[in-house]
């Protein structure tokens, strides 16, 4: 029985994944990987110190919804149905509802983090406990995504001052004249994630840390995240696009 239903099982299996993942299908995963905040984040952050005009052209190109709904199209385009499920079942899992709740709780008592930062300044953390927060913020991308989303935005903003003086830039001089600033932010990011991970999880026992981590490590997760960090800047620099091509106009 078992040399017939192997290759059939493959089959199955093969066909299933060939079946890219509908976008609207990674909309919640999306919100469980965090993703979604990011997308909702971009406007805001893009629209500071802008003139109320500009804020409008700027909550239009960089809608939340909108911005996650493509995102989430050219993702499914290299990530399948069978991935989408294995994914949702790890980020929707038992565990991982209870981290997700730990860092909202960070949200309701803000003051706590201030001062737990301030503890891990005068003792910094070492040895495995150290490990296992990098380990968790290296699967979870944690740290990659807040210094993109910093990043794009700065490269955003910085076009917008040029628009602003008559002046323009391309994609690829705007990259060149930034570039220096991926380091220092990607530095700076990665201090107030850990900080944070220390803070949100410090009743979390190291077992079940490391049991989060692996979660994020699955194949399946590890594929929405990075593709989704493959794509986000695209996606920014369309929009950037955009704002130099309305620049041209009379």
């Amino acid at each position: 029985m078992r040399v017939f239903l192997l290759p059939l099982l493959l089959l199955a299996a093969t066909t299933a994944r060939a079946e890219p993942a509908p976008a609207k299908a990674l909309l919640p995963l999306f919100e469980l990987a965090g993703i979604h905040l990011l997308c909702e984040q971009s406007a805001p952050l893009v629209q500071r110190g802008q003139a109320e005009a500009e804020q409008k052209r700027l909550a239009q190109l960089f809608a939340g919804e909108a911005f996650c709904l493509e995102l989430a199209k050219r993702v499914g385009a290299r990530f399948d149905a069978v991935q989408g499920e294995q994914a949702r079942e790890r980020l929707d899992s038992p565990l991982a509802q209870r981290f997700t709740a730990a860092e909202r709780a960070v949200g309701e008592q803000p003051e706590g983090l201030a001062e737990y930062r301030q503890r891990l300044q005068e003792q910094p953390p070492r040895g495995a406990r150290l490990e296992l927060v990098k380990r968790l913020d290296a699967a979870a991308h944690t740290t990659e995504l807040a210094s993109l989303l910093r990043y794009e935005v700065g490269k955003t903003q910085a076009l917008l001052a040029l628009r602003a003086r008559g002046e323009n830039l391309s994609e690829a001089e705007l990259q060149a004249q930034t570039q220096k600033q991926a380091d220092a932010i990607r530095q700076s990011s990665e201090q107030a994630v850990e900080t944070f991970m220390f803070y949100a999880y410090r009743q979390m026992p190291s077992d079940q840390l490391a049991e989060y981590a692996a979660l994020y490590e699955h194949p399946s997760v590890s594929q929405l995240l990075s593709t989704s960090l493959d794509v986000l800047p695209q996606l920014f620099a369309e929009r950037r696009e955009q704002l130099r091509k309305a620049a041209g106009k009379p």
